[in-house]
């Protein structure tokens, strides 16, 4: 088996690899990591770094030089010419983690949103169509929009009328380009769309992430800021927060890309709620002097404190359409009986995943 994975060093794609690696050990012959050069730090070391890091599973450091035969990095530069590097008559199974996750709503954001999320993804089809045994995109489980109820796995045939942002819009257009494109050129689509991604649950270390996205934003932003602000938060107090830990995506990842599931949300079977779970963030990073509310403040003239009027005017923007948005939940039928998920509390599990971001200083891993 033959596997090439965009995005491996990002939050997702790095666990990705882990997961891979180890499920995969007897029957990968060569997984190609397409990797961009960061600052003067070649692609090649940014892999060798990772997993030589002591985030990575104990199975990947003991297995080192073994499993670094199968690997090969590749710049970036070349994504968009395989014949360089790949093997005419070989087939590949494309995996497409990597992705711009940008959820502002400011229209001048949406032509690079959109270049990066859709463009890319169209281009990076038409130049691999000869190569590939099939094609997984790696999408969000928020692509199909504001919608509310009970969602089940298939997005491509519902009926959306609205995003919250560029980014779902772009998630989904890319979804149902590559849907129809696979059926004109008979490739295997497959597209897999992970929640809000937490720390580990079942790999040490515990609640590691490697980057601190969306609630953790939330946490960061509070943290130590000054409680003498009174700041209120607009919420639905019937919503909930879905969080799957990362390491639990991945597995799903590895374990299911090349089986004939062709959507799959990858999303807890529970939501803690958003009342719940923000006061268990403000209170983890020891900010107290807030009130929740399902009251809607439009205007400057509205706000109670400058740290109030900074919050809405920076990743309020972002968050708040999803901590107002109508309860919906997800069908996790099928996504148990791939992988079932494992069992915690949930409240207990978000204050620990803040916890260790605040021990850790919200700094993202440097690979």
């Amino acid at each position: 088996m033959n596997i090439i994975l965009t995005g491996a060093t990002g939050t997702l794609g790095s666990q990705i690899l882990f997961s891979l690696l180890e499920s995969r050990w007897e029957t990968l012959e060569k997984i190609y990591l397409i990797v961009r050069k960061k600052k003067r730090v070649s692609e090649h070391i940014r892999i060798m770094t990772m997993l030589d890091s002591d985030s990575a599973p104990a199975f990947i450091r003991e297995n080192r030089n073994e499993l670094t035969d199968k690997i090969a990095v590749v710049d970036a530069q070349y994504l968009l010419r395989p014949d360089i590097f790949l093997q005419k008559g070989t087939r590949y199974y494309f995996i497409h983690s990597a992705g711009f996750v940008n959820l502002s709503v400011n229209p001048e954001t949406k032509p690079e949103i959109f270049k990066e999320n859709l463009t890319l993804t169209q281009d990076i089809f038409r130049v691999y169509k000869d190569y590939l045994a099939k094609f997984i995109y790696i999408s969000t489980a928020f692509s199909i929009g504001k919608l509310d109820g009970l969602l089940d796995n298939n997005y491509i045939e519902k009926e959306q009328s609205e995003y919250r942002n560029f980014y779902e819009a772009s998630k989904h257009a890319a979804e149902k380009y590559l849907v129809k494109a696979g059926q004109e050129a008979n490739i295997p689509i497959q597209i897999l769309r992970p929640s809000v991604l937490g720390g580990n649950i079942m790999d040490s270390p515990s609640f590691f992430i490697s980057k601190y996205m969306v609630f953790y934003l939330f946490a960061k932003f509070f943290y130590k800021r000054p409680t003498s602000e009174f700041v209120r938060i607009q919420a639905n107090h019937d919503s909930k927060l879905n969080i799957i830990p990362t390491d639990y995506a991945a597995k799903v990842v590895a374990k299911v890309f090349d089986t004939d599931v062709t959507q799959l949300n990858i999303v807890n079977s529970k939501g803690t709620n958003i009342f719940t779970g923000i006061a268990k963030i403000l209170e983890t990073v020891n900010f107290k002097n807030f009130k929740l509310t399902q009251e809607l403040m439009d205007t400057a003239s509205d706000f109670e404190s400058t740290l109030e009027q900074f919050y809405y005017e920076t990743i309020g923007v972002h968050l708040t359409p999803y901590l107002t948005a109508k309860p919906y939940e997800w069908d996790t039928a099928l996504l148990e009986s791939i992988l079932p998920i494992p069992k915690y509390n949930l409240e207990d599990y978000l204050v620990a995943t803040v916890e260790f971001a605040k021990n850790n200083g919200f700094r993202n891993q440097r690979w």
